[in-house]
């Protein structure tokens, strides 16, 4: 079992930085790949960065890509998403997830999940 907790969320001006961080409990969340989501009201959940079990590969939405970056330490069962020059359109609730299987950006192939935190950008 894996339980995540996301945090880092918060005000930020258009063009500033925001870090999050996914903090996880259970011993097997080191060999999970881990995504990052998002969600705006009244739209879909999307796929934000993904990470491999090792940090070796990563992967970005075309929207985030040269602007976010996703990374892991697995020391200390944490995935970061460090977010820069953040956009109004950037403002979501934020999600990680992990799953047992293949790093993917499909969101039902996540089988954990943490609460979400807020990332409010004003312009």
């Amino acid at each position: 079992q894996v339980q995540l907790v996301e945090s880092g969320g918060g005000l930020v001006q258009a063009g500033g930085s925001l870090r999050l961080s996914c903090s996880a409990s259970g011993r097997t969340f080191s060999s999970y790949p881990v995504g990052w989501f998002r969600q705006a009201p009244g739209k879909e959940r999307e796929f934000v960065a993904a990470v491999t079990w090792s940090g070796g590969r990563r992967f970005y939405a075309d929207s985030v890509k040269g602007r976010f970056t996703i990374s892991r330490d697995n020391a200390k069962n944490t995935v970061y998403l460090q977010m820069n020059n953040l956009k109004p359109e950037d403002a979501a609730v934020f999600y990680c997830a992990a799953t047992p299987g293949v790093m993917t950006v499909v969101a039902t192939r996540y089988e954990y999940w943490g609460q979400g935190t807020q990332v409010t950008v004003s312009s």
